[in-house]
């Protein structure tokens, strides 16, 4: 603050300015603090049930599958359906399983369309380690919410995603707006 009260200029700040524009992402302390591999011991889709929904990130419990919002989100709102069971191809899921797997998925799409005014969206399952699955152990749903606007230069140039709101409170619109059943 400057001595009339007013706030300072980010500029004036120590250090020199740069051409470098800085994104918050404290949520991803987790993953640094981790270590290299901090999947390897436990699976994060395992663990989080086990868990208080809000610390999770946890937005909807099914009978067989659950959707929690995803800790390197693609888009805000990015959700992940999976089942409980530690299971890890589609064609291992049970019937039941790939049932509930859908009609979450479609729920999310309601509710992300009414917390989050989006236009479209990208869903998709990552199969294997090969596939690009970042958790392959563990069978999981992505549900990327897209709006006509959100395409701009940052990914391209900066391979930089802007994510406009917190998780948590992204968690609190998304369990708050979910139907109950």
């Amino acid at each position: 603050m400057t001595s009339d009260g007013g706030l300072e200029d980010a500029a004036a700040f120590a250090g020199v300015p740069d051409e470098f524009q800085r994104l918050w992402t404290p949520h991803r302390m987790v993953y640094i603090q981790a270590g290299p591999e901090p999947h390897v011991a436990d699976c994060p889709f395992c663990y989080a049930p086990s868990q208080d929904d809000a610390k999770t990130l946890i937005v909807h419990r099914g009978r067989t599958a659950y959707a929690l919002l995803n800790l390197f989100p693609y888009n805000s709102g990015h959700l992940l359906v999976c089942p409980y069971r530690h299971v890890s191809m589609y064609d291992d899921a049970t019937p039941e399983e790939v049932a509930e797997i859908g009609a979450i998925t479609q729920t999310a799409m309601r509710v992300l369309r009414s917390v989050a005014n989006c236009d479209g969206f990208n869903l998709g399952m990552n199969q294997g380690a090969v596939a690009g699955a970042g958790v392959a152990g563990h069978l999981h749903q992505h549900i990327v919410p897209r709006w006509a606007t959100d395409a701009n230069f940052f990914p391209i140039i900066a391979k930089t995603k802007a994510l406009p709101q917190l998780l948590g409170e992204m968690r609190d619109a998304i369990a708050a707006a979910w139907p109950t059943d």
